[in-house]
Parts: C-alpha cells; structure tokens; sequence
C-alpha cells in the first residue's frame, strides 16, 4: 500500500512536471488576411477567428480558419467567394499542419525568423509548402507568431471565370499574425 502511494505522488508530480514545462501554446481568435491585387480591383479579406497550435517542444504546429468568417467589406463579394470559389458549404475549412524547421527556445522579448514546412488544404485540395514566419516571446505564458505566403488559385483548383478576371488576382497574399498563449 505505502509503494502504492509512492508510485502515485511520483506519478502526480511527473504530470504536474510535465505541463509547467510544457512548450504548446494555443490561439482561438488569430488573424488571418488575403490580399488580391488583380488589374482592375484589388482588395482584402480578413477574419479574426484563425484556430491553432504551436508545440515548440515537438516543432508542431497546426492552425485552420472557418472560410465562413472571412469578410471584403462588401456583403455580395463575399457570398460571390464563398459560394461560387471556395465552396464553403463542400470545403468550410482551410488548414495548414506542418512542423518548424528547427527548435525555438525564446526568452521573454526575443524573436526568430523560422520556416514551417507542411500541407496546406483549401478546397480539398492538399500542397506541400514552405512558410516563413517570425516567433516572438512575449512572456513566459505568451508567444506572437506572424508569417506570409503566397496561393495560387489555380493550385488549389479555385476556378477564376473569365468575366471576373482583371478583378480577381489568381495570385493571392494570405498572411497571420497571432498570439498564442500556454
């Protein structure tokens, strides 16, 4: 019975342990924004609802955005995205899961340019890609992750019609900037 209590209490303190040095930091409501510069029109789209995830310890990450939230500030270009290019009723999500290319161990203030590589999936469709971004330590409890690539539509099988296209660029800016908390 004592060898039993022995073996709890260290389980107990390995567990306690484990999650106040754990390096996996969450976020509910990052910021997402595209950006389409075509010929004739340019605009962007945001949402601040990006979901995701950063385990510094495994260099894992995976973020996802409801499409369903992302606005242009014009109500009738927003359901023409939704329901005529992303499909939002067949493909609600887009996501990116990959891991950083090296370990980050950050103090307080300090920052590190890293690239992520990983699968991003839009419209069922699924590319590997590369993705430079900037960890900055906030505070023991907080990091901000910002990066930026590109997407071309065509890669993702988002069709442009010909009536719209010097309005809608095929190639697109998608950029984050979130705080992530432990």
């Amino acid at each position: 019975m004592k060898n039993q209590i022995v073996f709890f209490f260290f389980l107990f303190v390995l567990t306690i342990s484990r999650e106040a040095f754990a390096q996996v930091y969450k976020t509910e409501g990052g910021n997402v924004e595209f950006f389409s510069k075509a010929p004739l029109n340019e605009f962007t789209g945001k949402s601040d609802k990006l979901n995701g995830l950063i385990d510094l310890e495994k260099n894992d990450l995976d973020f996802f955005i409801d499409l369903n939230t992302l606005k242009t500030g014009i109500g009738l270009r927003d359901r023409h995205m939704r329901e005529n290019y992303l499909e939002t009723k067949k493909y609600p999500f887009a996501e990116f899961v990959g891991k950083i290319n090296e370990k980050v161990s950050l103090k307080s203030g300090e920052s590190k340019d890293v690239i992520a590589v990983g699968t991003f999936k839009i419209h069922g469709v699924e590319k590997q890609i590369k993705v430079p971004g900037k960890i900055t330590a906030i505070s023991s409890n907080e990091i901000k992750l910002e990066a930026s690539f590109k997407v071309l539509l065509s890669d993702y099988k988002i069709e442009i019609p010909k009536v719209v296209f010097y309005e809608l660029a095929e190639e697109q800016t998608v950029s984050i900037s979130t705080t992530l908390k432990k």
